[in-house]
Parts: structure tokens; C-alpha cells; sequence
């Protein structure tokens, strides 16, 4: 049985870029110039290849307790360069893309605008 004590260390060499904690920093800052509920305080996480956003369920259309759920996650696309932006489907429970995006900065500003409000529901 393998503990996380017991995990190699990666070579920073080739260690993914993504996730880290300045850029999981610098979302959780950008976030505050998005357009809906601008009054609850969304959390990012590292995630797969990138970064989970959560935040409460105000409108309780989600989690009628209001409770912490998944928004968005911004994926690093690698090799190819760019972001992919994900939605959650909380109904299937499944991530849905979004948009490709060339850059960290304009997948966040969609996210922020959010103008079909498939994100911050």
C-alpha cells in the first residue's frame, strides 16, 4: 500500500506546469471582476491538469443548502497550448467543455462575463 509520504518527488524539470499555486492564486483574484454573485467568496483548487473553481450555491438551484459546488474547470491543454474551459453538468455529474481558449486570462474573463449563465447558477 502506497502513502503519499511514500510518492517520489518529481523532477522539477519535468514536472506539469500546471497546477500551481501563484497562478491558482492569481484566478482566485480575477475572479473577483466577474459580472453574478459577486458576493460569495469562490475557492480554487488544483485539479486535473489545472484548477477546480467552487463556489456557494446561492440561488439553491444546485444544493438547496447553499453548499460549496463545482463552477467551472480551467484545464491546461499541454502541448497544444491554451486552456479549455469546463462547465459542470450537476445533473449527469460530468464535466462539459466549454471554449478553447489561447490564454489563462481569456478563459477566466468568459468565465467572469458568463453571459448564457452556464456557470454561475
Amino acid at each position: 500500500m502506497r502513502r503519499d509520504h511514500d510518492a517520489p518527488v518529481a523532477n522539477p524539470s519535468t514536472r506539469a506546469p500546471h497546477p500551481n499555486d501563484v497562478d491558482r492564486r492569481r484566478i482566485l483574484r480575477l475572479l473577483k471582476n466577474r459580472r453574478r454573485y459577486r458576493y460569495v467568496r469562490p475557492i480554487v483548487l488544483p485539479g486535473p491538469e489545472g484548477y477546480i473553481v467552487r463556489s456557494p450555491c446561492c440561488s439553491r438551484t444546485v444544493d438547496d443548502a447553499g453548499g460549496m459546488i463545482d463552477i467551472a474547470w480551467l484545464r491546461y491543454r499541454g502541448a497544444q497550448g491554451g486552456w479549455h474551459l469546463h462547465r459542470r453538468d450537476h445533473a449527469a455529474g460530468t464535466w462539459v467543455i466549454q471554449s478553447a481558449q489561447s490564454s489563462l486570462i481569456e478563459a477566466i474573463a468568459e468565465l467572469n462575463e458568463d453571459p448564457a449563465r452556464v456557470f454561475w447558477t
